[in-house]
């Protein structure tokens, strides 16, 4: 790869191939410039170098790869298994994954035992499969929706530990650490089982001293998996997942390095995670508003590196997500362009492939783009 001074590099260079900040992680797409607020940003965050294996130029020229695209107005063909093969498959498996997720937790709740090599062994298995099938497990999370007055505790759980094991996989952790990232995720509220139930599933607001107990469960998290014998990064990251970056968060308030990188990554996940459901006493964003938030990060409260993770794992527009297309079609993302977050892959209802498939299409500039979000309504009508 050629390397590129970012002081060197004039406002609104464009690059013919990808531009990398550390030789794994995208800057720019092709069809993207590098502007000046980008330089400003990099250099504040101390980078001083960005690599590509492209040229640069003051005017892009589309690939070649892109012209075919545009030629064949980006049809995207499927594989020989239907999605709805897939999408039953993941139905089945987030339904297995809840269920005992729900047995644990009352395990938990009236006996205060827990085999934590089992629950392991238990989380081996959903990493291999979540690694594998993503983009149709995302897409049931969008479309299946808590039911109404269930313990969300067990919901977030699972949604949590699959968001933390997605980014865990794009930042590129051997196996044995998605699996322990898993578990982490997976026990990260543990200690709200030891609060009353009344308290974290309260749909008014809290008094004060019900917001200090609420304030313990990650002290009460931590104390209860080091007596299951779980290993001290899960233990910690119970402790830690509501410290933040700025130092705001708790019970600790640590900053920066100092929190581990489990909790790091769990915060992010299960951050999203509540931005984007719905609960007793909110209504749920959808996950394009939910992601930007998040990109903002105002006061800066969360890992960025990991907030970019979860954006190149999802897109901007997350998988799952139904939209509106700019050429007057509905249809639903379902899967990421690894160039530009902003274009991602999407299934258009009312469209066919010749042999009767639905149509598969890469958004892209100046050909089709997404408009707007939709919800679940406005797709049925």
């Amino acid at each position: 790869m050629n390397d590129f001074m970012i002081t060197e590099i004039k406002p609104n260079t464009f690059f013919s191939k990808n531009t990398y900040l550390d030789k794994a992680f995208i800057l720019t797409a092709p069809e993207m410039p590098f502007t000046e607020e980008l330089s400003v940003i990099l250099e504040k965050w101390s980078y001083q170098t960005i690599y590509t294996e492209g040229e640069s130029s003051n005017e892009y020229a589309a690939t070649s790869e892109m012209a075919t695209f545009v030629a064949q107005e980006g049809a995207v063909g499927l594989s020989q298994q239907t999605d709805s093969d897939k999408l039953e498959k993941a139905e089945e498996f987030y339904s297995s994954f809840l269920f005992y997720v729900e047995n644990i937790f009352v395990k938990i709740s009236v006996s205060n035992e827990l085999d934590s090599k089992a629950v392991t062994e238990k989380i081996k298995d959903y990493v291999d499969y979540i690694k594998e099938d993503r983009r149709f497990l995302m897409r049931v999370l969008k479309n299946i929706e808590p039911a109404p007055g269930k313990n969300y505790l067990a919901t977030h759980s699972v949604r949590s530990t699959i968001l933390s094991i997605i980014i865990g996989t794009y930042l590129k952790l051997p196996n044995y650490r998605l699996i322990e990232l898993g578990v982490a995720a997976l026990m990260h509220e543990a200690g709200m089982l030891k609060l009353p139930s009344n308290i974290y599933l309260s749909q008014r607001p809290l008094s004060l001293q019900e917001q200090k107990a609420i304030m313990t469960h990650p002290v009460l998290g931590y104390s209860m998996l080091k007596s299951f014998d779980f290993p001290i990064p899960v233990c910690l990251a119970a402790l830690e997942h509501h410290e933040r970056e700025n130092g705001t968060g708790y019970p600790r308030k640590l900053v920066g390095e100092k929190i581990s990188m489990f909790s790091k990554i769990i915060a992010v996940a299960c951050s999203y995670e509540a931005l984007s459901s719905k609960r007793p006493h909110k209504e749920a964003k959808d996950g394009y508003t939910g992601m930007l938030e998040l990109l903002k990060n105002e006061g800066k409260a969360y890992d960025e590196t990991i907030v970019r993770a979860l954006v190149l794992s999802l897109s901007i527009y997350p998988i799952g997500l139904y939209v509106l297309l700019s050429n007057g079609k509905k249809g639903q993302v379902v899967d990421v362009n690894p160039e530009n977050p902003r274009f991602p892959i999407v299934q258009v209802f009312g469209e066919f492939t010749p042999d009767g498939k639905i149509k598969m299409m890469q958004t892209a500039p100046n050909a089709l783009t997404i408009v707007r979000p939709l919800n679940r309504t406005e797709i049925d009508t």
